[in-house]
């Protein structure tokens, strides 16, 4: 019989909130687990449609149409069924062959990508008969693409160039969980390239062990596009926009940064003071990021002032268990052979950035009035 089901006199101690607490957490991961399932199955899919139409070298075989004429076979088959546009296909065979090719080329990733003497589920009567067309090793699809919504490879896909990029991207969607948006926003600002491709002394001042991981703290460029080019006149311009916008500031600088402060006093023994623009930390590598900023273009006297504030939070803010502090110049503009000359001598780990604003173009009244008489 139905019957109405309501609370019943029961005290709810600190016992069962904690249980409670604790079947929530595990439904959670169920059902992370049921999607990531899904997302796999769906994905190694999409992936045997691409390796088939690549062994067995469709095109060749039945013609320019083939692709064509599969997705509409697919679709009239399983006509509920999401996936199976022509687009979609395409998709899936250009998603295989661009591993395909690249690993086939740079053999470098070997524990991403794996190949199996196993051929395509296909009829066998065709496989005989393609047989000698069939490459001698298939390639599988690496286990962690599955954490990877699909519209998020075709992005990747659609517009790196090379493996390496692919799989830089590919890692930081899993580990940061970028949003398919965020994902092209950093594709378009060319993350890739900029990451890592600071100036820096790095390898003369850190540590083998730290040198590598403290580089890819660094971009090469920041994109301040939040900001306008109207908003920044002098460096105190520049250090209240980024500070009201901290958040945005946060994000471009990447994972791991927490935001200390602004204008942190810092006091000497002898009772000076000095005020650094902007502290952050580093959370994963557990050290202090000192950030200066110029509106003009790098001049080289601006490298001594940054190496003496990070010098300064190393025997001041730098803890036990915290690793040496780095210094990071954001300029308007560098010049790469008076930036190294700079750094050549200077014993603190430092790098140098420039930034991008956004640009606003003034139009006059008389510019307004011309294009309304056209």
């Amino acid at each position: 019989m139905p019957s109405f089901v309501y609370r019943d006199r029961m005290i709810a101690d600190k016992d069962y909130l904690v249980w409670l607490e604790d079947v929530k957490t595990r439904f959670n991961q169920c059902q992370f687990k049921t999607s990531v399932h899904v997302n796999t199955a769906m994905l190694e899919f999409y992936w045997s449609i691409g390796r088939d139409l690549v062994a067995l070298r469709a095109e060749e075989r039945w013609g320019a149409g083939v692709v064509k004429q599969f997705a509409l076979d697919l679709h009239q088959a399983f006509p509920d069924a999401k996936g199976f546009s022509l687009t979609n296909v395409k998709y899936m065979k250009q998603w295989y062959s661009f591993y395909c090719e690249h690993f086939t080329k740079s053999q470098q990733p070997v524990g991403l990508f794996r190949t199996t003497e196993k051929k395509p589920q296909i009829n066998q009567s065709i496989n005989s008969s393609i047989k000698s067309q069939q490459p001698v090793g298939q390639l599988e699809m690496p286990e962690i693409f599955g954490l990877i919504p699909w519209g998020h490879h075709i992005q990747i896909i659609s517009n790196c160039k090379s493996l390496d990029e692919a799989i830089f991207y590919t890692n930081r969607v899993i580990a940061e969980g970028w949003s398919r948006s965020l994902l092209e926003h950093n594709i378009d600002t060319h993350l890739f390239e900029a990451k890592g491709s600071a100036i820096t002394n790095f390898d003369q001042a850190l540590p083998v062990s730290q040198s590598k991981s403290a580089k890819e703290l660094l971009k090469n460029e920041y994109d301040l596009s939040f900001i306008t080019a109207d908003e920044v006149k002098k460096e105190r311009d520049l250090e209240n926009a980024l500070a009201n916008n901290i958040t945005r500031f946060l994000l471009e600088l990447g994972k791991g940064f927490s935001y200390v402060g602004r204008q942190m006093e810092l006091q000497t023994p002898g009772g000076q003071t000095f005020f650094p623009d902007l502290v952050f930390y580093h959370i994963p590598q557990h050290r202090y990021v000192i950030i200066e900023l110029k509106a003009v273009k790098f001049l080289p006297e601006f490298v001594g002032k940054l190496n003496f504030y990070v010098t300064a939070a190393d025997k001041l803010l730098r803890g036990e268990g915290d690793n040496q502090s780095v210094g990071l110049l954001i300029c308007k503009s560098t010049d790469k052979t008076i930036v190294e000359w700079s750094l050549q001598d200077i014993q603190k780990p430092l790098g140098i950035a420039s930034y991008q604003l956004q640009e606003v173009v003034e139009r006059t009244i008389a510019e307004i009035e011309m294009k309304s008489n056209v």
